[in-house]
């Protein structure tokens, strides 16, 4: 998919988010969320805190580099550290920079040249790829607010980016499991909120994954245990992929607790 499609739809699944916490009371930014730790602040802090981190990522891969040798040095606490300073910011501050963050990195993305890939802390990726990974931790931290409120959002076609995301990461997940990815490719089939079929892979792939796309994308995004979802492997290797699923770069998480959102 083209950079300004990425783009459009990053927009308005941060223009949905963007409308469900701007008019919480101050008081609900101090509610926890399912991430241990985490309050609705906290989510929404991560997120710009990732958008700059990305921003310097496309307009000054050198001082990035720093970055990245601090995240090295500190792999479990360097998420949470930038999430803990940012959310300590007064609601209406911390939502202004959440705004100016993501509208910066959606320019800065705009002027990559082709077929330049952008240093992040996974794999590098085209500035297309980096918007789509900007969409999916959009998508899944505004589940953990959802969540949080409890309230329902119904699910939309920008779905198909998180499980595109999910799907070109397969080997990623293998290797950060210290597990060799199968050299065979999957045949993913997912049935998206209007009822269209979407499918990756090719179609007589003995390895087979099928799911409505939200299911699966809760999944890959460790918002849901994966016995509360209507997932199906068919394949050892499939069934081993979804044990160790991922769409975000980073260590495995812990995911959630079955029958927790029961």
């Amino acid at each position: 998919m083209q950079l300004d499609e990425v783009l459009a739809d990053l927009w308005a699944e941060s223009a949905e988010l963007d409308r469900l916490v701007g008019g919480l009371p101050a008081e609900d930014w101090a509610r926890q969320t399912p991430a241990e730790g985490w309050t609705i602040a906290h989510q929404i802090a991560h997120l710009a805190w990732t958008d700059e981190a990305a921003h310097l990522a496309v307009t000054d891969p050198d001082t990035f580099q720093e970055s990245l040798k601090k995240a090295a040095a500190s792999p479990a606490t360097y998420v949470d550290e930038g999430a803990n300073e940012t959310a300590a910011l007064p609601p209406d501050q911390l939502l202004t920079y959440w705004r100016e963050t993501r509208a910066e990195l959606a320019e800065a993305l705009k002027q990559v040249p082709p077929g330049t890939k952008v240093l992040w802390y996974g794999p590098p990726m085209s500035p297309a790829s980096m918007a789509t990974a900007r969409l999916m931790e959009t998508w899944a931290h505004g589940q953990d607010v959802v969540d949080a409120l409890r309230v329902h959002r119904p699910p939309s076609s920008r779905l198909r980016h998180v499980a595109h995301l999910a799907i070109r990461a397969r080997d990623f997940a293998y290797l950060l499991n210290d597990r060799t990815p199968p050299a065979e490719p999957f045949h993913v089939e997912l049935t998206g909120p209007d009822g269209q079929t979407w499918t990756w892979g090719p179609d007589d792939a003995g390895q087979r994954v099928t799911a409505p796309a939200l299911d699966f994308c809760l999944l890959a995004t460790q918002r849901r245990h994966r016995d509360d979802l209507a997932v199906q492997a068919e394949g050892a290797d499939a069934e081993e992929w979804l044990g160790i699923i991922q769409a975000f770069a980073g260590l495995p998480g812990k995911g959630r607790a079955a029958g927790q959102f029961g």
